[in-house]
Formats: C-alpha cells, structure tokens, sequence
C-alpha cells in the first residue's frame, strides 16, 4: 500500500469523527505532527482533545473516544485495533488505520518524520498546504535528511510561497549570545554554557566597520572552532553553519529556533505551551523562551557531569530521567565514541534508557532495546540509530550487561 492511500484511510476516518482524543510524544516531531492534524482538524468541524506524553500505555487510553497517536504507537502490538496511529518508528501494531512510511518501504529513520507522515493525512482532509513549515522541525528534531519525500514537502513549501531556504548559523536564541550559550544541537564544548567566554568571543569579534558593531562572522567562527575543536566531532563544528529554514507562517519563525523551543516545553511537561505556539497563537512565547533556555542549560550541565559506568564503554548515568534523550544525543553525535552510547537515569522505581549510534555507525538498536526490555520487565524500542526504554531500577545491570554482549556480537 502506498503512503497515500495509507494517508487517506487514517484521514476518512478521522472525518467521520465528532471528536478525537489526540496523544503526542513529548519531542518536537510529535508535537509538530499531532498540531498539523489538529489544524487539519480545526479546520474540519472536528473538537479534539491534544495530551503531550512521553509514552503511552492502552490502559491509559480512553474507550469511549476515537483514539489518534502521533510518533507513538507503531511499536506496540497490544492497541486496539481501531486506533489510529500516525508514526514512523519499527511497527509492530498491525491495525488497519496505520500510516508508516516503513510499511511502504520508505525509511523513516532519515527520509520522512511522524510530522511529514501526518502532513499526508491532512492533505488528504482538505487544502492544508500551509502547513508544510511543521514538518521541518519534526526534520530538524529527529535529526533526519532533506531527502525523499522530506525533500518533497520542503519544495513544495518553497513553491507555495511557506518556506523560504538560506544558509547562515543554525543555532537558535533571541540574540547573539544565547545562540551560543543554549548550543547543544550541536554541543560545543568550552562554548555551551559558558557565557563569560562567549561575551569574550563576541567581543573579539565585533566589527567596528559594521553598523551597531556587528560580529565579523569569520572571525567569530574561528574563534569557535578553536575553542572547541579539541574534544568536538569535526561534523558537530561543521554544522554550526548550514542551511536555514524560514517559516513564513509560523509563531517563531526561524526552524531551528521553533524545534528547540517545542521540543525544550514537550520534554519539561510544558507540552500544552509547545502545542499553542504550532498552532499559531504567539501568547506564549516569551514563557516558551525561557523554558528553553532553561532546559538546554540543564541538558549542559547534564552532559559534564555524566558519569561512565565502571569499566563500560559508551554508558553514562546521569540525575535526570527527562534529560537522557537529549544527553545521549549529545555523546554520541558530538562528542566522538567508536561504538553506540547507552545513557540512562533513575526515577523511582523506574529507569529511563536513551541509546543512539554514533555518525556513520548503523545498528539495528530498536530490535535490540526492544528485547533486552522485555527480558527485564520493561517496555523499549523505536528507530534503528535511536532507541529508549523503561525498566525497572534493578534491572539495569542486566540490561547493561545485554546491551554491550549485543553491541559486540
């Protein structure tokens, strides 16, 4: 079946509803999909109701409601059979209102989001095609390509006159400074956080010439590459410069800046704020900086004081189980690791496991995270180059154990 007509089942069926209980994952991909379908349905006469998680179970789900997931729900065989579900993870669910971009042979993992996923369906509800700017943050967000259908919705946003391309640095912040002190996509270290030594940069950098003494790009970046070269990943210093997405209308219309600060609300239980500002109300943004700039300088201070797990290399423990996401994103993209990056916390009786590869590597670490969960009472999976679980406490020696015998093999 093509993505499409996949698209078209879940979209005929969320028209025939009066409402619609909507789940999100707390990250800016679901975010950005589960706003694109409830504009869809805004629009539509259809009342819905959006909750922001980071998982789910189906005893949470409500039985009197037809049910929407966005980037959650593909890997778990046990929903019912008719929830929707809008995602790009492994699926496993096998119910027939199940858009996939893998059950159509599509990769998920790097040519189209659960947000592009859920743009199909809304193109299938109606003339939503001002809402090809959500899809870039759930791009940016999950780290994906501008390539494949991802690179399809990009040039019609352009040819609509939605998104406007450029090239410039990617870093998000209101000004110069908290672009730098916020960086952790990538993490530069001896820059991120440190904000005497970026007012120090940004001072040898001014440009007497330029108006308002504006920074000499050339010799800011230099100063930044020297700064942070001895323990950054080439390609992370690389990416400080790139391609820009303009989003003509969005709240916050810079992309990268919108993926930081929905996905900074989502993951800091702020997701009713995230969700506001896609859907286009600016009453919230200033509450929405701050908890963004907030939240990057825990991610910050987080990744300093990871701890390596004894003799184990490639896992770190850190204090908290909302930031090991974006801290194992960090480790294994921007700071070198010749092997996958486990990072994990303790909450509670629970543990929450973020693993991911390293640039360039490729493990089938969804499957894997998948049964070394299930061995130990929890639940995991998700993509082939990131995957998370939760487990309880006392398993995480088993797991750790599990996790490197795998990696081995």
């Amino acid at each position: 079946m093509s993505l499409e007509t996949a698209a078209g089942i879940v979209a005929d069926k969320i028209r025939r509803q009066e409402f619609v209980e909507v789940f999100a994952h707390h990250d800016a991909d679901g975010i950005a999909a589960a706003s694109i379908l409830c504009h869809a349905m805004l629009r539509a006469g259809i009342r819905f109701r959006l909750r922001v998680r980071q998982e789910i179970a189906v005893s949470g789900l409500p039985d009197d409601a037809a049910c929407l997931l966005c980037d959650l729900g593909a890997g778990m065989e046990d929903l019912p059979r008719d929830v929707m579900v809008v995602d790009h993870h492994l699926p496993l669910f096998t119910g027939e209102f199940h858009v996939n971009p893998r059950l159509c042979g599509i990769d998920g993992d790097r040519e189209l989001s659960a947000a592009g996923t859920a743009y199909y369906v809304a193109l299938k509800m109606g003339d939503n095609r001002d809402l090809a700017g959500l899809v870039i943050p759930g791009i940016i967000g999950d780290g994906q390509q501008m390539t494949g259908k991802n690179l399809e919705i990009f040039n019609e946003g352009i040819a609509n006159g939605i998104i406007e391309p450029g090239r410039g640095i990617t870093l998000p912040g209101r000004d110069m400074t908290e672009r730098w002190y916020m960086a952790t996509n990538p993490y530069l270290d001896g820059i991120s956080g440190a904000e005497e030594r970026i007012e120090a940069i940004l001072g040898m950098s001014r440009d007497p010439a330029q108006p308002g003494n504006g920074h000499g790009l050339e010799t800011l970046l230099s100063q930044v590459v020297l700064e942070a070269a001895p323990k950054t990943s080439a390609a992370s210093l690389l990416a400080v410069w790139g391609d820009t997405y303009h989003l003509q209308r969005e709240v916050i219309e810079d992309a990268h800046a919108l993926t930081a600060v929905i996905d900074a609300c989502g993951k800091t239980g702020s997701g009713d704020i995230a969700a506001t500002l896609c859907l286009r109300s600016s009453a919230y943004v200033d509450r929405a900086w701050e908890i963004a700039r907030q939240h990057r300088s825990n991610v910050i201070g987080a990744v300093r004081t990871a701890k390596p797990v004894g003799d184990s290399t490639g896992i770190y423990e850190i204090e908290s189980a909302t930031l090991a996401s974006d801290v194992a994103d960090i480790l294994a993209r921007d700071i070198p690791h010749a092997q996958p990056v486990l990072v994990y916390a303790k909450s509670g009786d629970s543990c929450r496991i973020s693993v991911r590869c390293p640039p360039g590597m490729t493990a089938d670490l969804g499957p894997i995270v998948r049964a070394l969960a299930g061995s130990c009472g929890g639940r995991g999976g998700g993509h082939l180059l990131r995957a998370g679980a939760t487990i309880p406490c006392d398993k995480v020696g088993m797991f750790a154990k599990g996790w490197q015998e795998a990696i081995a093999a």
